[in-house]
C-alpha cells in the first residue's frame, strides 16, 4: 500500500476513536445530570448520660430533662385462713392466693433556679389471675423546692422494716401538698391530705382533709421519726414515734403509736407498741424476729373496743438471691382476747430494675 493511502487510514481511525470517546463524554454527562443525589443523612443524637442526680438517669434527646426509667415485677404467694388479699381480689374461700405485680416508674429531673424539678409517675398492674387484674396509677407527683403536689405515699405509710408491725393507716395514699425541709440528717414538713378513701365513723363518704407533720433523721447509729395526723371530718388525731439503733449484728427497732379516737391516719386500736430486731447474718441474709401488743383492739360501735386487746409476733426473712432477685418470707400470728387468733404470712420473689 502507498505510503499516501496508509497515512489516510491513520488518520481515520484517529477520527474515529476521537468521535467515539466524545460521544461516551456527551452520554454520561447526560446520565449524570439526571441521577439522583442521596441527602445527606441527618446526625444522630446519642443517648447521654445524666450523672447530676445519681446512677440510671439519662438526657431525654432534644432537652436537658434527665430522665429515669425504673420498677419491678413481683410475684407472690399470701396465706391466711379465708381472708386471702390478692392483687386483683379482697376477700376468698381459700386459705391461699398467687399473685403477680408489675410496677414502672419514670423520674423526670431538670435543673431550675429554685432547685432541682421532679415529676414522678409510678404505674402499678396487679393480676389475682389473668381474668382478674387492676392496673392503677400508684403515684404522680410534682416536687420542687420542698413543695410537693400530687398523689403519694404520706409519712403514715412508713414502719419498721419487718413484715409484723401494723402502725400505720389502711390507706396512705393520698392527693394531697405538702411541705418538707430538708438537711443532712434531719427533715420537718406539713401537709394537707384529702382522706375521701379513709375510715369514716358515720359510714358515709364526705370530702375529708386531714393536716399531718412529719420529723425526723438520723443522730449516728441512731434513727429516728415523729409522725402525728388530725381528721378533720372524724374530729380524732393519732401520733406516733419511731426509733432504730444498731446493735451488735442487727438493728433494733421500736414504735409506739397513740390515736384519740378511730380516723384515718390510724384505727387498728387506741394505742398500740411494737418491736423488732433486724439481724443481718450475711451480706445477702437478714432476719427479723418482731412482736406488737394492742390496747383497745378494734372497734366496735364506732369507736374503740375496751374489752378487747391483741398481741402478735411474727418472723421475716429476707434472701438477695443475686443482684436485683430478692426472696421474701413471713409468717405472723394474732391473738385478740375476743375473737379467733390468725395465723398469716406470704412469699415473695421480686426482680427490681
Amino acid at each position: 500500500m502507498p505510503n499516501r493511502q496508509k497515512i489516510g487510514l491513520i488518520m481515520n481511525i484517529k477520527m474515529i476513536l476521537v468521535s467515539s470517546a466524545a460521544a461516551l463524554a456527551a452520554i454520561s454527562s447526560s446520565q449524570a445530570a439526571d441521577a439522583i443525589v442521596a441527602a445527606e443523612p441527618e446526625p444522630v443524637e446519642y443517648v447521654r448520660v445524666c450523672d447530676a442526680y445519681g446512677s440510671g438517669y439519662f438526657y431525654i434527646p432534644g432537652t436537658e430533662t434527665c430522665l429515669k426509667i425504673s420498677g419491678y415485677i413481683r410475684f407472690q404467694v399470701n396465706a391466711s385462713p379465708n381472708a386471702v388479699t390478692g392483687g386483683a381480689s379482697t376477700s376468698g374461700t381459700s386459705d391461699w392466693d398467687a399473685v403477680t405485680r408489675g410496677q414502672l416508674q419514670f423520674t423526670a429531673k431538670s435543673d431550675t433556679e429554685y432547685g432541682p424539678l421532679t415529676g414522678v409517675i409510678v404505674l402499678q398492674t396487679n393480676a389475682d389471675n389473668a381474668s382478674g387484674q387492676i392496673a392503677k396509677l400508684d403515684s404522680a407527683y410534682i416536687d420542687i423546692a420542698g413543695i410537693r403536689a400530687g398523689l403519694f405515699y404520706s409519712w403514715w405509710d412508713d414502719g419498721l422494716s419487718g413484715e409484723t408491725d401494723d402502725i400505720g393507716s389502711k390507706v396512705t395514699l393520698h392527693n394531697s401538698i405538702r411541705y418538707q425541709y430538708e438537711a443532712d440528717n434531719f427533715y420537718a414538713g406539713i401537709s394537707v391530705d384529702e382522706l375521701e378513701d379513709g375510715y369514716y365513723s358515720a359510714g358515709e363518704q364526705p370530702n375529708n382533709v386531714g393536716v399531718a407533720i412529719g420529723i425526723g433523721g438520723k443522730a449516728g447509729v441512731f434513727g429516728y421519726q415523729v409522725t402525728a395526723g388530725y381528721d378533720t371530718d372524724n374530729e380524732e388525731g393519732a401520733v406516733r414515734a419511731m426509733g432504730t439503733v444498731a446493735i451488735g449484728p442487727g438493728t433494733l427497732g421500736l414504735a409506739a403509736v397513740y390515736s384519740s379516737g378511730p380516723n384515718s391516719y390510724y384505727q387498728a386500736a387506741e394505742w398500740a407498741i411494737a418491736g423488732e430486731y433486724a439481724i443481718k447474718a450475711t451480706d445477702k441474709l437478714k432476719i427479723t424476729p418482731a412482736a406488737q401488743y394492742y390496747g383497745n383492739y378494734g372497734i366496735v360501735a364506732g369507736d374503740f373496743n375496751d374489752n378487747n386487746d391483741a398481741w402478735k409476733v411474727g418472723l421475716t426473712v429476707d434472701y438477695q438471691i443475686v443482684d436485683n432477685l430478692y426472696a421474701k418470707a413471713t409468717v405472723n400470728y394474732l391473738d385478740p382476747d375476743i375473737g379467733n387468733d390468725v395465723t398469716s404470712g406470704f412469699f415473695r420473689l421480686q426482680r427490681a430494675f
